[in-house]
């Protein structure tokens, strides 16, 4: 099968972002807690976290386009502080339903059945439930101009994580910790690993470490 990019335009709306959504493979699950100024708390998935830099430490998100209501893109500009949260199996369903439209004044935490936590470093809330949560300092946003969808980029002030999910030399086994993966926007998925490899070198094989 052969698909062009007239095709994918003819598919119908929900059909075609089923389909673009898969097909780009395996992606983070994650929960982004936020707060506004007035004490409002907000959560939200997202599958569109990954890593920006690891010195100075930062992560960054994709956001659809703000020409309706966002609450995480405005409670973030408001306070200046987001949380990532790692989506385990055991609260998937929950993280799922955050997706639903509730109005503005009502919390995720409370319609889905989670759980916000706090720490003395920022206030903005965590999910207690979730095994892997990041603080974040927001410090960064571009548009990207093809489709409006703007990329957010934050530099992690505190990370909260079980202490035997750490080897000794900095990986972090978020399998161990449950972590879930997304296909699509509605698969998710337990994951399996195949491998740690050696570092890549010019000549050499990698080996199983």
């Amino acid at each position: 099968m052969v698909i062009t990019n007239q095709d994918i335009l003819e598919f119908q709306k929900l059909y075609r972002a089923t389909f673009i959504n898969s097909i780009t493979g395996f992606k983070s699950a994650s929960l982004i807690g936020t707060i506004s100024n007035k004490g409002n708390t907000n959560l939200a998935i997202f599958n569109s976290v990954i890593h920006v830099g690891a010195n100075p430490p930062a992560l960054g998100f994709l956001m659809r386009p703000t020409s309706v209501e966002r609450q995480t893109y405005d409670n973030i500009k408001e306070t200046g502080y987001f949380t990532i949260n790692h989506i385990n199996k055991d609260i998937f369903k929950k993280a799922h339903q955050t997706s639903a439209k509730y109005e503005k004044e009502i919390s995720e935490f409370d319609a889905c059945g989670l759980t916000p936590d706090f720490t003395k470093t920022i206030k903005t809330p965590y999910v207690k439930e979730s095994k892997i949560k990041i603080g974040l300092k927001f410090v960064e946003e571009k548009e990207v101009k093809f489709n409006k969808t703007i990329f957010i980029v934050g530099q992690i002030i505190e990370i909260i994580l079980p202490d035997d999910i750490i080897a000794k030399d900095g990986y972090v086994d978020i399998e161990k910790a449950g972590t879930a993966a997304i296909s699509g926007l509605d698969g998710y998925h337990e994951t399996k690993r195949i491998a740690r490899l050696s570092y890549a070198k010019p000549g050499a094989e990698p080996k199983k470490i």
